[in-house]
C-alpha cells in the first residue's frame, strides 16, 4: 500500500524550496533526482528534507496547501523541528513490495 505524503525538497544552499504531495514518495523522489520537473531541474532542487505522511490523499493535499500558505519562516521552523540538520532523507524511503 502506498501512503500519501507531503514532502519538501531543497537545493544545496537551502535557499530554494519546493513543496509537493504524492502517493509514491520513492518514485517521486527519484524523478526529482534525475531532473523530471522543470522547476526542480532548473533550480537543482533534489534534497528531500521533509516528509509528512497522511492516511488519505485528500489529507495530504490539505497538508500541502497548508504548508504552501505559510510564510517561509514558519516552513523553515517546521523543517528544523523534524530534520534539524536538513539531511537528505531520500535514503530513508522504503519502497513497498
Amino acid at each position: 500500500m502506498r501512503q500519501p505524503a507531503v514532502y519538501i525538497l531543497a537545493g544545496a544552499t537551502g535557499r530554494v524550496l519546493s513543496i509537493g504531495t504524492t502517493t509514491d514518495l520513492a518514485r517521486r523522489s527519484s524523478e526529482h533526482r534525475v531532473g523530471k520537473g522543470a522547476h526542480t531541474s532548473k533550480c537543482r532542487i533534489n534534497y528531500l528534507i521533509f516528509i509528512e505522511r497522511h492516511d488519505t490523499a485528500p489529507d495530504a493535499i490539505a497538508g500541502e496547501k497548508q504548508l504552501r500558505g505559510w510564510r517561509r519562516g514558519k516552513t523553515i521552523a517546521s523543517i528544523d523541528r523534524s530534520n534539524p540538520t536538513w539531511r537528505d532523507l531520500s535514503g530513508e524511503i522504503h519502497t513497498d513490495g
